[in-house]
């Protein structure tokens, strides 16, 4: 970890103290507190990051003059010059960062921390809201531009019995009741033991988003496997433990469908899915797993089970609606020295064209 750095900056609240890296224990009881913290801001994730791609800590402690205190998780690329790198919260597929704070933050705080971001040396800065902290982070990003993002979410208040009669769609119900009916045993491991069966799923899966999408195999497996290393789901597993569970379906034997949830506090999240499609979507294996996730988050006393981003009005949005989640915004707001997101844009943008591309 890197030595902390201590700097004085005047805002637009007065003064502030800026640690940075963050001081773990700080950290850990800001998000303690915050009762919105998803897992995806805490340092676990931060520390999983770090160890799996070019990543350096470089979250950011806010102590203002009113005793407020509030963390920015935040990383910086590694192997570049700071003028050539980012600095985010979080990268591209990474989910929700943004700000930890159990207290309100006023407008002249939140201005004062995207001051103090817009003065970082890094070619990119970049800060992904979670949605309950949009009205007012939007408002203080002045000079970054707003990249829309939506995530959808269950909530889970009432507990299971009122989640699946009132927010299960009809048909998703009587999908999960085939599945209980057939032959197909449901697992769970909150140890990384089942990882290998994940990926296997997720091999498999990569060759049908490839044909799907219309994407040549080689550049399918790359890319995805780039994105997504097995490493890196053993580095989440062995660091969240007990709160990451891994949720694999069997068919005669064979991993038929997989996911990944991970907790913190009353929030939980569906990380990772992956299934032999074959296997999997005769017997509804996906639905059914997705019901015994959601069961066990609400026996957790867990607030809301976020089902991850999803493009609006997509095939995907529309499966995900049926288990009752709902669409929020959460935007990721950025600021270039460069227009460097347009120039990467294009560049996906002709390649897509080339290969004939299709989005799901």
């Amino acid at each position: 970890m890197n030595a902390p750095a201590e700097l004085l900056i005047d805002t637009p609240a007065g003064f502030a103290r800026i640690t940075t890296p963050a001081p773990r224990d700080v950290w850990w009881e800001l998000a303690v507190k915050d009762l919105d913290t998803n897992p995806s801001q805490t340092p676990l994730w931060l520390d999983c990051l770090c160890a799996t791609g070019p990543y350096r800590d470089a979250s950011r402690l806010y102590e203002f003059e009113g005793g407020h205190r509030l963390v920015l998780p935040l990383v910086g690329r590694t192997r570049r010059p700071r003028i050539l790198g980012s600095e985010e919260s979080w990268p591209a597929q990474w989910g929700i960062g943004g700000p930890v704070c159990p207290e309100r933050v006023s407008p002249a705080e939140a201005r004062g921390v995207f001051a103090d971001l817009s003065r970082l040396r890094a070619l990119r800065v970049a800060v992904r809201l979670r949605p309950a902290d949009q009205a007012l982070w939007s408002d203080a990003a002045s000079g970054f531009l707003p990249e829309p993002h939506m995530t959808q979410m269950v909530d889970l208040e009432g507990g299971f019995a009122t989640v699946w009669e009132s927010r299960f769609r009809r048909h998703r119900r009587r999908e999960v009741r085939h599945a209980e009916r057939s032959e197909v045993e449901v697992e769970v491991d909150r140890t990384g033991r089942l990882v290998p069966a994940f990926y296997h799923l997720y091999r498999k899966s990569i060759a049908r988003w490839a044909e799907q999408q219309h994407e040549p195999p080689a550049l399918a497996r790359w890319r995805r496997t780039r994105e997504f290393p097995e490493r890196r789901l053993e580095e989440v597993a062995a660091r969240f433990g007990d709160d990451c569970a891994i949720w694999v379906a069997w068919r005669a034997g064979e991993p038929a469908a997989a996911c990944v949830v991970l907790r913190h506090g009353g929030h939980a999240k569906l990380w990772r899915s992956a299934m032999d499609r074959e296997l999997a979507h005769p017997v509804h294996a996906v639905p059914l797993l997705y019901r015994l996730a959601i069961e066990d988050a609400c026996a957790a006393a867990c607030r809301t089970f976020d089902m991850g981003e999803s493009a609006p009005d997509s095939s995907l949005a529309t499966f995900k609606a049926g288990f009752g989640a709902e669409s929020f915004s959460s935007p990721r707001y950025l600021r270039e020295r460069l227009p460097v997101s347009a120039a990467e844009r294009r560049l996906r943008t002709a390649v897509k064209r080339l290969i004939r591309f299709r989005d799901p």
